[in-house]
């Protein structure tokens, strides 16, 4: 197998739960259950700051968002600054809403960022910090399916062209020395572009023969008797690769330093805790899923979904690179300039605070 296949790319962050956009235009606030996560009363605003915006997708690998909003941990390091939460089931809403100045910070998946940051020439958005990894599998019908070399000529899901579960398949059929044109799907693997909310079904009636899916929708098809075939964290350097990024506002990030501080304290404090306390993070997890989408998991998607993501402040940001030269060698971008799409200060600065190693963005930072 050749050796270019450590680096696919499965960069991703795609919707769990199909929402209804709220009627700003651009996402679905969220309830607040438990009043964790209201302002306490004589609390200090920072900067003078009433509130932040912040943007997430109800889906596990935004397990630091839905887990800081369940416990109230970002409230509690924005202290006055209400933080304000908005859903999004898809990267191209979110950062829409980003655009708009509708959300001031979000975590969102690598593809979209890059899409975002090159589309406004480096001009809006910049990438704050990591938040997920893992979390990507290749889930087929044993019947059909027993080995790698059986996906040939089979029908195989990805979420969306483009998207970066499709990227990563695309590459890894160019590494088996398969072809498939890009755009339309069609060659020697039939790749289904399947929205994550029907792959399921899909794969039930008999429609698809696997698919190349992020969790949970990974555990669901294994709840309907697939099997997985392939992780995505196995074909990586130590098994490690970003699914999910931290984006804010360039504009807001210059206005509001200490907020955007306060939030990424905020977010290395909620990984801690999530790694301290697993299972009361699962819970967590599901909790907020139930309030923002209306249904939590069941635990045997739940349960196997969790165990493999992990939570990191590290953006990884050598993967982010490598998910980009895949989908130019796809030809699904043109090659972009991603040099300053990073600003991990705040994020050391944060790091350094709490006695953490710093991270590094593999030279794309901001000078």
């Amino acid at each position: 197998m050749p050796a270019p296949r450590t680096r696919i790319a499965a960069l991703a962050a795609l919707p769990l739960l199909a929402l209804a956009l709220g009627a700003c235009g651009y996402g679905s606030e969220a309830s607040d259950e438990d009043g964790k996560s209201k302002v306490a009363e004589g609390a200090k605003k920072i900067e003078d700051l009433d509130s932040v915006k912040i943007g997430y997708f109800p889906n596990l690998t935004h397990a630091t968002a839905l887990v800081g909003n369940q416990e109230g941990l970002f409230q509690k390091e924005l202290g006055g600054t209400e933080a304000k939460y908005a859903q999004f089931n898809a990267g191209p809403s979110e950062i829409e809403a980003l655009n708009a100045g509708s959300i001031d910070i979000g975590w969102i998946g690598p593809s979209p960022a890059i899409n975002g940051f090159t589309k406004s020439r480096g001009k809006n958005l910049r990438i704050i910090g990591g938040s997920a990894s893992g979390g990507v599998k290749l889930v087929v019908n044993p019947k059909k399916i027993k080995s790698l070399d059986d996906v040939k000529g089979k029908k195989i899901a990805t979420p969306q062209l483009g998207n970066t579960q499709d990227v990563a398949f695309l590459n890894w059929i160019a590494e088996q020395g398969w072809k498939v044109d890009a755009q339309s799907g069609k060659g020697d693997v039939s790749v289904i572009r399947s929205d994550n909310k029907v792959t399921p079904d899909a794969y039930k009636s008999g429609s698809l023969d696997g698919a190349w899916v992020p969790e949970p929708t990974a555990s669901k098809l294994v709840a309907e008797g697939g099997k997985v075939l392939l992780d995505e964290a196995d074909l990586w350097p130590g098994k490690k690769f970003v699914i999910t990024n931290i984006i804010v506002r360039q504009e807001f990030l210059k206005e509001h330093p200490k907020v955007v501080e306060a939030v990424l304290r905020g977010a290395v404090k909620t990984n801690a805790w999530i790694a301290e306390n697993p299972e009361k993070a699962k819970a967590a997890a599901n909790a907020r899923l139930k309030a923002d989408a209306g249904k939590p998991l069941p635990a045997e998607v739940l349960d196997p979904a969790w165990k493999s993501i992990q939570t990191t402040n590290d953006p990884l940001a050598a993967t982010l690179e490598a998910e980009a030269d895949h989908a130019v060698k796809a030809g699904l971008l043109e090659k972009p300039d991603l040099k300053g799409i990073y600003d991990l200060g705040p994020l050391n600065k944060v790091l350094k605070a709490e006695g953490e190693s710093p991270v590094d963005d593999a030279g794309l930072g901001v000078k």
